[in-house]
C-alpha cells in the first residue's frame, strides 16, 4: 500500500517552502503531485534549466482565443517551485494534479443552476463578539484564524506563525491540516465557486488514487485549504462521487508556456488574489533567514544613500538592534516586516515620510524580474513582438538613441504604429520627441529598451494573441471604464496613431453613446478640439478620419445648443475656464472649414453675447470671436462695447467684459473704427475710487497684449485727435518716400515673367 502524505502550504511562503524542503528530504517520495495545471506537465523539467530565473509564471491559453488564459506565478520561495526543483534533483516523477485548464477555459464550464441566495447572517447583539460567518470563512479562512488570535489580518497572522518561523520541522503541516479541517467544518459553500472547487478537488483526489497504484511514496503539495478534502481520497464511495462530478465536463485545446514574471505582479497590490504583501521581504526570509534584519536594513540604507540621503553604518546597526528589541517585546523569534519598518523609520528616516515612501516602493514590493531559457516555448504576444522586430529591422536591447521617422515611407509608418501600440500596453520603448525640420510627416522618437518590459509583453497575452490585438483590447477596456467624453476623444487619437481601426470603431461608438446622454456641455466642448484636429490632419498617417468627422458633426450642435445655459452663474475661475473652452471650440470649428457648423456655432456665440446675466469675461470673448470671424461689423462691435461699458452695467462687470474682449490680442483696438475711443472714454469717466479698484484688472488685461500692439495704442492716444478715430493710417501720415523704397522689390515679386517663358512675352 502506498504511503501518501499531504503537505498544505501557502502558495507563496518561504516558511512553508523551508518546512516543505525539510519534509521532502526526510520522506524521499517517488512521486511528487503538485497543485498546478496538468496541461503544463511537459514544461516541468525546464524548472531546473540554468536559464530559468524566478519569478516566472506558467501561462496556459487557448490558441483560438489567446485572451482566454490563466497565469500561474512562481517565486524562488514558492513551495511549489521548491517541490519541482526538489523532485527533479532527486529523480522523482513530478506532476501537476489540479483540474486541467483545458476544462476550466472551455466554453460552458461553470456552476449549474443555483438555488435562491443565502440569507445574510443576523447582526450580533451590542457588546457581543461576532461569531465567524460561514461564507466569510470560505472567502478568507486565514482572516478568521487571525481574528481569533488577535491579528489585524490573515497575512500578518500567517507570516508570524508560519513564514517567519526559524524552525523547519514538519509538524507544522499536521497543525495546518487540523486548522483547515476545523474551518471547513464551519464554512458555507460559496455559490459562485462551489461547483468549480468541487471539480478541482475531485480531479486532485482522482489523480492521487491513480498515482498510488504506481508509486510507493507519494507527496502531495497543495493549498492548505484543500488538505481536508484531499485526505478523503480513499474514503468509501469517494471514487464514484468524483467520477460523477467530472463526467461530461467540456474541453478545449490549450497551449502552455513559461514566461518571465515580476515581484510587482506577485504582490497583492497588483490584484493577484494569491499575492503577498511584500515579495521582496519573503525573498529575504528565504535566502537570508538567519540574518534577515541586518540584510534588510542594510539594503534600505543603500537605497537612501543612492538618493544622497544620510544612512551611516552606525544608523544601520542601531536600526538592527531596535528591530530585534521590538521583536522580543512582541514575542517573536525574529523581527517581522512591521518591526523592520518601525526601526527604519525611527533610525534611518528620522520619522520622515518621504524616505520611508522610497523604501516601501523599491524594497517592500521589490523590482526583481525573472527570465526564461531562450529555447523555451513563449507566449503568443512575445512571438508576435519578435516577428515585428525582425520585420521592422529593430532589435531590443541595443543602445539607446534617437530616430526620425518619415511617415510617407511604408516601413517608417509601420514603425510608428508599432511604437504607439507598445505604449498602449505600458511598454514605452519609444519616447516622442520634437522632430527637427518642417513637415507634419516627421516623427522623432528616443528608443531605450528595458528588459523588464518582457513581463508586460507576457501580461498582454491576456488581451490578445498579437501586439495589435492586445493593444486594441487594452483600449477597449479603458473605453468601458471612461466616464467623460473627453477621455474617449483622447483614446481615438491614440488609436489612430496606432492604426487600430477595429478598436477605433468601438471607441467612437462608445463616445457617441456617452455624448448622447451627457448633460455636461463643457465635457463635450473639451472633446471637440482634439477630434477636429484629427478630422483635419489625421490623413498624414493615411488613417480614415471620416468616422471622427462624423462624431464632430454630432458634437458641435449639442455644444451649441447648451452653451448659453451652461455659462450661467459662473464665478471668476469658472468663467476663465469657460472662456478657454469657447475659444478652443471656435478654433476647432474654424479648422474644419464647414460653413454649416460655423454658422451654427456663430449663432450660439451671438446668443451668448446678448446675455446680460452671464459673466462679462465670457460675454466679451463671445463678442470678440464674432468680430474676428466677421460675423459682426466694427459698428456693431462698438455698440456692444458702449452698452457693456455704460454706467448701468457696473464698473466690475464692464472691466470683465473688456478683459474678455481684449485678452491676448489688441488688434481690434488698432484697426477697429472708434473702439479705442470707447474704451478711453469709459476709463476717463470712472470715479477715482472705482478707477483705483479696477486698475489691477485693466492693467492685467493690457499686459496680455503684444508689445508692438501696446506701442501702437499708446501712439494713438498721444496724438492730438486722441483715440476717437482709432489708429487708422490716414493721408496726413503717409510717407511717400518710404513707400517708394518698397516698389522695386514688389516689381520683382509681382511683375510679369520675362519673355520666352511659357510662350508669353513681357
Amino acid at each position: 500500500m502506498s504511503d501518501i502524505r499531504l503537505f498544505g502550504i501557502r502558495h507563496h511562503g518561504p516558511g512553508s517552502a523551508r518546512s516543505l524542503a525539510a519534509a521532502l528530504d526526510a520522506f524521499r517520495p517517488d512521486c511528487l503531485l503538485i497543485e498546478g495545471p496538468p496541461d503544463a506537465d511537459a514544461l516541468i523539467g525546464l524548472a531546473a534549466h540554468d536559464g530559468m530565473a524566478p519569478p516566472v509564471a506558467l501561462l496556459v491559453y487557448r490558441p483560438d482565443q489567446p485572451r482566454t488564459c490563466a497565469f500561474f506565478p512562481f517565486a524562488a520561495f514558492s513551495p511549489e517551485w521548491v517541490a519541482m526543483r526538489h523532485g527533479i534533483a532527486a529523480g522523482a516523477t513530478v506532476r501537476f494534479i489540479d483540474l486541467p485548464q483545458a476544462i476550466r477555459l472551455a466554453d460552458g464550464f461553470g456552476a449549474p443552476d443555483r438555488g435562491p441566495p443565502a440569507e445574510a447572517a443576523p447582526e450580533p447583539p451590542a457588546g457581543e463578539k461576532p461569531t465567524p460567518v460561514p461564507a466569510a470563512i470560505r472567502r478568507d479562512p486565514l482572516g478568521e484564524l487571525a481574528a481569533a488570535a488577535g491579528y489585524p489580518d490573515g497575512e500578518r497572522w500567517w507570516d508570524a506563525l508560519i513564514e517567519a518561523r526559524a524552525g523547519t520541522d514538519g509538524d507544522v503541516f499536521a497543525a495546518i491540516a487540523e486548522a483547515m479541517a476545523a474551518l471547513r467544518a464551519e464554512a458555507e459553500p460559496d455559490p459562485d465557486e462551489a461547483f468549480r472547487e468541487e471539480a478541482r478537488e475531485a480531479h486532485m483526489r482522482t489523480a492521487i488514487r491513480k498515482t498510488a497504484q504506481a508509486f510507493a511514496r507519494v507527496a502531495v503539495v497543495c493549498g492548505a485549504w484543500h488538505v481536508p478534502a484531499l485526505a478523503r481520497h480513499d474514503a468509501r464511495g469517494q471514487a464514484g462521487a468524483d467520477t460523477a462530478i467530472l463526467k461530461g465536463l467540456p474541453k478545449t485545446k490549450v497551449t502552455a508556456a513559461w514566461a518571465p514574471w515580476s515581484y510587482e505582479r506577485l504582490a497583492i497590490a497588483s490584484g493577484y488574489r494569491a499575492g503577498v504583501l511584500s515579495p521582496e521581504w519573503y525573498d529575504t526570509l528565504w535566502h537570508h533567514g538567519d540574518r534577515v534584519a541586518a540584510r534588510w536594513l542594510a539594503r534600505a540604507a543603500a537605497l537612501l544613500r543612492a538618493e544622497d540621503l544620510d544612512a551611516s553604518p552606525a544608523s544601520v546597526i542601531e536600526a538592527v538592534r531596535l528591530a530585534e528589541a521590538l521583536a522580543g517585546f512582541r514575542g517573536r523569534a525574529r523581527p517581522s516586516l512591521e518591526d523592520l519598518d518601525e526601526a527604519a523609520r525611527a533610525t534611518l528616516c528620522f520619522a520622515d515620510d518621504a524616505p520611508m515612501a522610497l523604501i516601501r516602493r523599491k524594497l517592500v514590493i521589490g523590482e526583481r524580474h525573472g527570465a526564461t531559457p531562450p529555447d523555451s516555448p513563449g507566449t503568443p504576444v512575445e512571438a508576435d513582438f519578435a516577428a515585428q522586430c525582425r520585420r521592422l529591422r529593430w532589435k531590443p536591447g541595443t543602445d539607446a538613441g534617437e530616430v526620425t521617422l518619415d511617415l510617407r515611407k511604408e516601413t517608417d509608418l509601420a514603425r510608428s504604429h508599432f511604437l504607439n501600440r507598445l505604449r498602449l500596453l505600458g511598454i514605452p520603448w519609444g519616447e516622442r520627441r520634437q522632430a527637427r525640420g518642417r513637415g507634419t510627416f516627421k516623427e522623432a522618437w528616443f528608443l531605450a529598451w528595458k528588459p523588464e518590459w518582457v513581463v508586460e509583453l507576457v501580461a498582454a497575452s491576456a488581451e490578445g494573441g498579437t501586439i495589435a490585438e492586445a493593444a486594441a483590447g487594452r483600449v477597449r477596456e479603458q473605453a468601458r471604464g471612461a466616464t467623460r467624453v473627453t477621455d474617449l476623444s483622447g483614446l481615438i487619437g491614440t488609436l489612430l496613431d496606432a492604426d487600430l481601426t477595429a478598436a477605433t470603431g468601438d471607441v467612437i461608438r462608445a463616445l457617441e453613446d456617452r455624448a448622447a446622454v451627457s448633460a455636461d456641455v463643457f465635457d463635450l466642448m473639451e472633446a471637440l478640439p482634439p477630434l477636429a484636429e484629427l478630422a483635419r490632419y489625421g490623413s498624414v498617417r493615411a488613417s480614415d478620419t471620416a468616422p471622427v468627422l462624423a462624431v464632430v458633426r454630432g458634437l458641435v450642435p449639442r455644444a451649441a445648443a447648451g452653451l448659453v445655459a451652461t455659462c450661467q452663474s459662473l464665478d471668476d475661475d469658472a468663467a476663465a475656464a469657460a472662456k478657454a473652452r469657447i475659444v478652443a471650440v471656435s478654433g476647432a470649428v474654424a479648422l474644419l472649414e464647414e460653413p454649416e457648423l460655423a454658422a451654427l456655432w456663430q449663432e450660439a456665440l451671438r446668443a451668448l453675447a446678448d446675455q446680460e446675466h452671464v459673466h462679462g469675461r465670457v460675454v466679451g470673448r463671445a463678442a470678440r470671436l464674432l468680430f474676428d470671424a466677421r460675423a459682426i461689423e466694427a459698428a456693431e462691435a462698438g455698440d456692444r462695447m458702449r452698452r457693456a461699458l455704460s454706467r448701468a452695467a457696473g464698473a466690475l462687470s464692464a472691466a470683465a467684459w473688456i478683459e474678455g474682449f481684449l485678452e491676448d490680442s489688441g488688434t481690434v483696438l488698432i484697426h477697429g473704427q472708434g473702439l479705442l475711443g470707447v474704451v478711453d472714454t469709459w476709463l476717463c469717466d470712472l470715479p477715482p475710487e472705482t478707477f483705483t479698484e479696477l486698475l489691477p484688472l485693466v492693467r492685467r488685461t493690457f499686459a496680455t497684449l503684444a508689445a508692438p500692439e501696446r506701442r501702437a495704442i499708446g501712439a494713438a492716444l498721444a496724438r492730438p485727435d486722441g483715440a476717437g478715430a482709432g489708429v487708422e493710417t490716414g493721408p496726413e501720415i503717409f510717407d511717400a518716400a518710404r513707400a517708394a523704397r518698397v516698389l522695386p522689390i514688389l516689381r520683382l515679386l509681382l511683375g510679369p515673367e520675362p519673355a520666352g517663358q511659357n510662350g508669353d512675352t513681357a
